[in-house]
């Protein structure tokens, strides 16, 4: 495996043309980097965003199966799953 493959991957944005570009490197070589390119600045956009309100709602059939383990394992604490 290639040493830059255990790498992190930071995105920049060229403050001047917007071009976004991928970098990869350690977290402590990171802040040299951006000593050394102030027209970049760190870009957030690519992350991807998702969140879960409330509890989500278990299908019926996941339900019967773990009704069905709950009364084989009685001691089980899988009530949050039926």
């Amino acid at each position: 495996m290639s040493e830059d493959r255990l790498m992190p991957n930071y995105d920049f944005r060229n403050k001047e043309t917007g071009e976004i570009i991928e970098v990869s490197m350690s977290m402590t070589a990171l802040d040299k980097y951006k000593e050394e390119h102030p027209e970049l600045e760190r870009y957030f956009g690519n992350q991807g965003t998702s969140a879960i309100y409330g509890k989500p709602k278990q299908s019926d059939g996941f339900k019967d199966v773990m009704s069905k383990i709950q009364n084989a394992h009685p001691k089980a604490n899988l009530s949050q799953y039926t």
